[in-house]
């Protein structure tokens, strides 16, 4: 696992960009990954005013939130895929996994992220700047976002691709639709030693696409989490960081300690004016 985190705090006056989307009942989700969120609001300031103590009319409310680890932005564990039943770090699996999650390789220790930042905007190089549904972005346009952005893939640094799919993120059945990240663009990324990838996709990978190399559907999972220990953002908000044309900056996210889960739930922050 690639842990080049280092000491650091924003300077005053920082700007933030949030690249986290928002998470509702009808987001898109993986089938696999189905119910992906609901929040109900279980205690009512109406039903608990009544019953409080006191003159003062204070009243509470709270609620449930029942979501998968992998809805909406989040990153994966090393545990959440296995090739041979074995994961990045992992000797023996079946001395980690338990009907009570993983005892190594959860996402207790997915690290926080406090990273250098590339944004490859793939999506440009399309005259409507988003890459066509269904298709797959290779390692040629990662090297050509490189030379024309003039932002060299460093180790260390997170990566992430735009193909413009995150303008869909309120419409699910064309979101699902979007591209992802041929194998051959994973194993690149995977040589320069990044640190972790993301992408404004359902799943990094291209959902059903099987490799031949590799022999099985999300090649990039296998390639990236597992062989390497890189860890994987999806569904990651990049509109702004692109209309911007904001193609370096410091990466901040904090993974929930989760104990047991194969992944977290982020809210990842694009920290700028940090030269």
């Amino acid at each position: 696992m690639n842990d080049h985190s280092e000491t650091w705090k924003p300077r005053l006056g920082s700007e933030v960009i949030d690249l986290e989307f928002p998470r509702t009942n009808d987001m898109p989700v993986l089938d696999s990954h189905q119910p992906g969120y609901a929040y109900h609001l279980y205690r009512r300031h109406s039903d608990t005013l009544a019953r409080q103590i006191g003159p003062t009319g204070r009243s509470s409310s709270s609620g449930v939130i029942y979501m998968k680890e992998h809805s909406g932005t989040h990153v994966d564990a090393l545990c959440h895929q296995a090739e041979d039943l074995k994961f990045y770090g992992c000797a023996d699996l079946a001395g980690s996994e338990t009907p009570e999650g993983f005892l190594t390789g959860d996402a207790t220790e997915i690290p926080i992220f406090n990273h250098p930042a590339t944004l490859l905007d793939v999506g440009s190089l399309f005259a409507d700047g988003e890459m066509p549904a269904g298709t797959l972005v290779g390692r040629a346009q990662l090297q050509q976002c490189v030379e024309e952005q003039q932002t060299p893939v460093r180790a260390g640094s997170v990566v992430f691709v735009r193909t413009g799919n995150g303008r869909y993120w309120g419409d699910s059945a064309r979101y699902q639709r979007g591209p992802g990240i041929h194998p051959e663009a994973s194993e690149w990324l995977g040589e320069q030693g990044v640190a972790a990838v993301g992408a404004d996709n359902l799943a990094w990978d291209l959902p059903g696409y099987v490799d031949p190399d590799v022999g099985c559907d999300l090649p990039g999972h296998i390639l990236l989490l597992v062989r390497r220990g890189i860890f994987i953002f999806e569904n990651v908000s990049l509109e702004e960081l692109a209309r911007r044309k904001v193609f370096e900056f410091r990466l901040f996210a904090v993974p929930l300690k989760l104990v047991g889960a194969t992944g977290s739930p982020v809210r990842p922050l694009a920290i700028l004016n940090e030269g």
